[in-house]
Protein backbone atom coordinates (compact mmCIF):
# COMPACT_ATOMS: atom_id res chain seq x y z
CA UNK A 1 0.00 0.00 0.00
CA UNK A 2 1.06 3.87 -0.59
CA UNK A 3 1.08 5.82 2.50
CA UNK A 4 -0.27 9.37 1.55
CA UNK A 5 -0.94 12.20 3.94
CA UNK A 6 -3.18 15.04 2.65
CA UNK A 7 -3.35 18.27 5.21
CA UNK A 8 -4.63 21.81 5.19
CA UNK A 9 -1.28 23.96 6.04
CA UNK A 10 -0.34 27.19 6.41
CA UNK A 11 2.94 28.97 5.09
CA UNK A 12 4.64 28.00 7.80
CA UNK A 13 3.63 24.69 8.29
CA UNK A 14 1.16 24.53 11.08
CA UNK A 15 -1.67 21.71 10.71
CA UNK A 16 -3.83 22.52 13.62
CA UNK A 17 -7.23 23.26 13.87
CA UNK A 18 -8.09 23.86 10.65
CA UNK A 19 -11.70 23.24 10.83
CA UNK A 20 -13.35 25.74 13.78
CA UNK A 21 -12.02 27.10 17.07
CA UNK A 22 -12.79 24.41 19.63
CA UNK A 23 -11.06 21.57 17.16
CA UNK A 24 -7.92 22.29 19.00
CA UNK A 25 -6.53 24.33 21.28
CA UNK A 26 -3.76 22.47 22.82
CA UNK A 27 -0.49 24.65 23.50
CA UNK A 28 -3.19 27.65 23.48
CA UNK A 29 -3.44 27.90 19.86
CA UNK A 30 -6.26 30.35 19.19
CA UNK A 31 -6.51 30.43 15.49
CA UNK A 32 -8.86 27.52 15.15
CA UNK A 33 -10.60 27.48 11.57
CA UNK A 34 -8.02 29.47 9.70
CA UNK A 35 -8.88 27.75 6.51
CA UNK A 36 -12.18 28.97 6.01
CA UNK A 37 -11.22 32.62 4.19
CA UNK A 38 -9.03 30.55 1.62
CA UNK A 39 -10.97 27.69 1.20
CA UNK A 40 -12.83 27.04 -1.50
CA UNK A 41 -15.28 23.82 -3.00
CA UNK A 42 -13.55 23.51 -6.56
CA UNK A 43 -9.33 23.12 -5.78
CA UNK A 44 -8.97 22.72 -2.15
CA UNK A 45 -12.48 20.91 -1.60
CA UNK A 46 -11.50 18.79 -4.39
CA UNK A 47 -8.36 17.97 -3.56
CA UNK A 48 -10.30 16.06 -0.70
CA UNK A 49 -12.47 14.48 -2.61
CA UNK A 50 -9.59 13.16 -5.21
CA UNK A 51 -7.79 11.47 -2.18
CA UNK A 52 -10.59 9.79 -0.89
CA UNK A 53 -11.66 8.53 -4.14
CA UNK A 54 -8.83 7.33 -4.50
CA UNK A 55 -8.30 5.61 -0.60
CA UNK A 56 -8.53 2.14 -0.22
CA UNK A 57 -8.51 2.79 3.93
CA UNK A 58 -7.87 5.36 6.17
CA UNK A 59 -5.71 5.98 9.19
CA UNK A 60 -5.97 8.13 12.03
CA UNK A 61 -4.10 8.86 15.31
CA UNK A 62 -6.22 8.65 18.71
CA UNK A 63 -7.32 12.27 18.80
CA UNK A 64 -8.58 12.93 15.72
CA UNK A 65 -10.39 9.49 15.29
CA UNK A 66 -12.40 10.18 18.26
CA UNK A 67 -13.29 13.33 16.67
CA UNK A 68 -14.47 12.03 13.53
CA UNK A 69 -15.89 9.01 14.79
CA UNK A 70 -18.05 11.63 16.95
CA UNK A 71 -19.03 13.35 13.87
CA UNK A 72 -18.92 11.36 10.86
CA UNK A 73 -21.59 8.40 11.31
CA UNK A 74 -24.51 11.22 11.84
CA UNK A 75 -23.67 12.87 8.32
CA UNK A 76 -24.69 9.49 6.44
CA UNK A 77 -26.60 10.51 3.00
CA UNK A 78 -24.03 12.74 0.93
CA UNK A 79 -21.34 10.57 -1.21
CA UNK A 80 -18.45 11.78 0.94
CA UNK A 81 -19.86 10.57 4.19
CA UNK A 82 -20.96 7.13 3.22
CA UNK A 83 -17.54 7.09 1.84
CA UNK A 84 -16.00 8.16 5.53
CA UNK A 85 -18.58 5.83 7.12
CA UNK A 86 -18.19 2.85 4.77
CA UNK A 87 -14.04 2.16 4.17
CA UNK A 88 -11.80 0.56 6.16
CA UNK A 89 -10.23 2.39 8.75
CA UNK A 90 -7.47 2.06 11.15
CA UNK A 91 -6.57 3.75 14.47
CA UNK A 92 -3.13 4.12 16.31
CA UNK A 93 -3.64 3.91 19.89
CA UNK A 94 -2.24 3.02 22.94
CA UNK A 95 -5.91 3.55 24.95
CA UNK A 96 -8.72 2.78 23.13
CA UNK A 97 -10.15 -0.56 23.18
CA UNK A 98 -11.76 -2.59 20.88
CA UNK A 99 -15.15 -2.21 22.54
CA UNK A 100 -14.93 1.87 22.05
CA UNK A 101 -14.12 1.08 18.59
CA UNK A 102 -17.87 2.24 17.80
CA UNK A 103 -16.89 3.78 14.20
CA UNK A 104 -17.78 1.28 11.36
CA UNK A 105 -15.04 -0.81 10.04
CA UNK A 106 -12.66 0.73 12.43
CA UNK A 107 -9.44 -1.69 13.19
CA UNK A 108 -7.20 -0.41 16.52
CA UNK A 109 -3.38 -0.82 15.84
CA UNK A 110 -1.48 -0.93 19.21
CA UNK A 111 0.43 2.71 19.80
CA UNK A 112 3.92 0.72 20.95
CA UNK A 113 3.56 -1.69 17.71
CA UNK A 114 2.42 1.20 15.45
CA UNK A 115 5.52 1.52 13.18
CA UNK A 116 5.84 -1.89 12.72
CA UNK A 117 2.08 -2.65 11.97
CA UNK A 118 2.03 -0.10 9.22
CA UNK A 119 5.78 -1.28 7.58
CA UNK A 120 3.94 -4.61 7.12
CA UNK A 121 0.48 -3.10 6.11
CA UNK A 122 2.68 -0.52 3.34
CA UNK A 123 4.44 -3.99 2.01
CA UNK A 124 0.88 -5.68 1.66
CA UNK A 125 -1.04 -5.48 -1.49
CA UNK A 126 -3.42 -2.36 -1.39
CA UNK A 127 -3.87 0.78 -2.92
CA UNK A 128 -3.55 4.02 -0.96
CA UNK A 129 -3.51 4.54 2.87
CA UNK A 130 -4.95 8.06 3.63
CA UNK A 131 -4.07 9.89 6.41
CA UNK A 132 -6.19 13.35 7.03
CA UNK A 133 -5.16 15.16 10.56
CA UNK A 134 -2.81 12.72 12.96
CA UNK A 135 0.37 15.51 12.86
CA UNK A 136 1.89 13.20 15.90
CA UNK A 137 1.28 10.03 14.00
CA UNK A 138 1.86 12.24 10.12
CA UNK A 139 5.52 13.20 11.56
CA UNK A 140 6.27 9.80 12.65
CA UNK A 141 5.79 8.02 9.52
CA UNK A 142 7.44 10.85 7.97
CA UNK A 143 10.67 10.07 10.34
CA UNK A 144 10.43 6.93 9.72
CA UNK A 145 10.38 7.23 5.81
CA UNK A 146 7.36 5.76 5.99
CA UNK A 147 5.38 8.00 3.55
CA UNK A 148 5.05 7.87 0.25
CA UNK A 149 2.82 10.91 -0.90
CA UNK A 150 2.11 13.99 0.35
CA UNK A 151 -1.10 15.89 -0.46
CA UNK A 152 -0.86 20.01 0.83
CA UNK A 153 -3.55 22.26 0.67
CA UNK A 154 -1.40 25.27 1.34
CA UNK A 155 -2.65 28.26 2.70
CA UNK A 156 -1.82 31.58 2.26
CA UNK A 157 -1.85 32.26 5.98
CA UNK A 158 1.04 32.51 8.56
CA UNK A 159 -0.15 31.67 11.74
CA UNK A 160 2.94 31.83 14.07
CA UNK A 161 3.27 28.46 15.60
CA UNK A 162 1.09 25.30 16.32
CA UNK A 163 1.30 21.66 15.57
CA UNK A 164 3.15 20.45 11.92
CA UNK A 165 3.29 17.39 10.32
CA UNK A 166 6.99 17.34 9.84
CA UNK A 167 9.84 15.70 12.04
CA UNK A 168 12.11 18.15 13.84
CA UNK A 169 14.71 15.17 14.66
CA UNK A 170 17.07 15.93 12.14
CA UNK A 171 15.50 13.59 9.54
CA UNK A 172 15.91 14.39 5.71
CA UNK A 173 13.66 13.42 2.96
CA UNK A 174 13.61 14.26 -0.92
CA UNK A 175 10.29 14.92 -2.59
CA UNK A 176 9.15 15.78 -6.53
CA UNK A 177 6.36 18.07 -6.75
CA UNK A 178 4.16 15.83 -9.40
CA UNK A 179 1.18 18.64 -9.62
CA UNK A 180 0.28 21.91 -8.44
CA UNK A 181 -3.28 23.79 -8.65
CA UNK A 182 -3.94 26.96 -7.72
CA UNK A 183 -7.35 28.70 -6.29
CA UNK A 184 -8.63 32.26 -6.71
CA UNK A 185 -8.17 32.01 -2.80
CA UNK A 186 -4.70 32.20 -3.32
CA UNK A 187 -4.30 28.57 -2.25
CA UNK A 188 -2.23 25.99 -3.92
CA UNK A 189 -2.64 22.36 -3.89
CA UNK A 190 0.63 20.59 -4.41
CA UNK A 191 1.19 16.90 -4.72
CA UNK A 192 4.54 15.49 -3.99
CA UNK A 193 5.55 11.62 -4.41
CA UNK A 194 8.86 10.36 -2.17
CA UNK A 195 11.72 10.90 -4.37
CA UNK A 196 13.86 7.36 -5.13
CA UNK A 197 16.69 6.84 -3.68
CA UNK A 198 19.80 7.74 -6.16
Amino acid sequence: MRIVITAFISLDGVVQAPGGPEEDTEGGFAHGGWTHPFFDAEVAGGAFDAAMAEADALLFGRRTWQMMAGAWPERAGDPFADRMNSIPKYVVSRTLSDEQLTWNNTTRIPGDEAVAHLRKLRDSDGGSLLIMGSPSLARTLLSEGLVDELRLIVMPVMLGGGKSIFPEDGTKAAFELVSTTAAPTGTQVCVYRAAKEA
